[in-house]
């Protein structure tokens, strides 16, 4: 267990870089997507530099840092197994899993666009990108908060929706010409 400070720590670290790794990539899928509106001299020489920037930011940062979370979150639970009867816990790991159901839905989308399939719109991207900012907030809240997060439950799941709608709406009602 002396050990366990540490692994939080490095744990901590990595979810920032694997947080700013998804922020990030959802935003170069947005800018990717956005090409096509731009002239066809101009097309080719952003697409091939968005593909770059996708593939290195996803293969060198957001996959490494990812699987260094996940590795240092099995080891804490393993060291402090209790903590998984801590209720708190439950929802920070379903938290985690919606988490990785995002990270899967991030890697097909990166192969799609990685080969010009653009399926969604550039405004559809832009809510997508909230999603992550929305389990952050699940994540982070249920890790301080603890039992108190268990106690006002009904209050914390109507304002995550309430910011949830919100966050859309703005990205609407700001992106309303890229419908």
């Amino acid at each position: 267990m002396e050990f366990y400070p540490i692994i939080k720590a490095i744990h901590i670290i990595f979810v920032v870089s694997y947080f700013a790794g998804l922020f990030y990539i959802v935003r170069l899928f947005i800018y990717h997507t956005e090409t096509q509106n731009n002239p066809e001299s101009e097309q080719s020489i952003l697409r091939n530099q968005f593909r770059l920037m996708e593939r290195k930011l996803w293969n060198i940062i957001t996959v490494p840092a990812g699987i260094l979370v996940l590795i240092t979150g099995i080891t804490m639970l393993f060291l402090n197994q209790s903590l998984l009867t801590q209720p708190w816990m439950h929802i920070k790991l379903t938290a985690v899993l919606l988490l990785i159901g995002y990270h899967l839905w991030s890697w097909k989308t990166l192969k799609e666009i990685q080969q010009d399939q653009f399926k969604m719109k550039s405004v559809r991207l832009r809510m997508m990108n909230e999603v992550a900012t929305l389990l952050l907030f699940i994540i982070v809240f249920a890790v301080i908060l603890k039992g108190l997060f268990l106690t006002y439950w009904y209050w914390i799941l109507i304002s995550f929706v309430g910011v949830g709608v919100l966050i859309m709406l703005i990205v609407r009602l700001v992106n309303r010409k890229n419908d």
